[in-house]
C-alpha cells in the first residue's frame, strides 16, 4: 500500500476536543478500511496567511498513513463534509515505506557542494 502524508487546517476552537475528534475520526476511518497509520503530528495553532471564510486562526496537524487509492477518495469525501475542516491536502510520499526511508537515508548521506551549507538532492 502506498504511503501517504495528510496535512490539514481545522478551525480553531478555544478546546481542542473537536480537534482530537476530527483526528480520531480521520485516524480511525484509514484504520476500519484496511489502513496502517504510522504517525500523527500537532503543529499548533497558527495565523493563516489569509482569510479564509470567516477563519483568521487554524489549527494544523498532519497524518502519515498507509492506505490503498481507493480510500482517498472515502477520506477526501468525509472532510469536504466536515464543517471544521478549512483546506487539506494528502501527499503520496512512495509506493513502499522502504522507498521512503531508502529517499531519506540518500538525502542524509548525499556530499555538501562547495561553499554551501545544504546537501545535493541525490535525485
Amino acid at each position: 500500500m502506498p504511503l501517504y502524508q495528510m496535512v490539514c487546517i481545522a478551525a480553531h476552537t478555544a478546546k481542542y476536543a473537536s480537534i482530537k475528534h476530527l483526528v480520531a475520526q480521520s485516524a480511525s476511518h484509514i484504520l476500519e478500511h484496511g489502513g496502517v497509520v504510522r504517525k500523527i503530528d500537532s503543529w499548533g495553532t497558527h495565523t493563516l496567511p489569509y482569510r479564509m471564510g470567516q477563519h483568521h486562526l487554524g489549527d494544523y496537524w498532519s497524518l502519515h498513513f498507509d492506505t490503498s487509492p481507493r480510500i482517498l477518495t472515502s477520506l477526501n469525501k468525509f472532510l469536504r463534509q466536515e464543517p471544521t475542516v478549512i483546506r487539506w491536502t494528502i501527499l503520496k510520499q512512495g509506493e513502499k515505506l522502504e522507498d521512503v526511508a531508502h529517499k531519506g537515508r540518500r538525502l542524509i548521506h548525499s556530499p555538501l557542494k562547495e561553499n554551501d551549507r545544504e546537501p545535493l538532492l541525490g535525485f
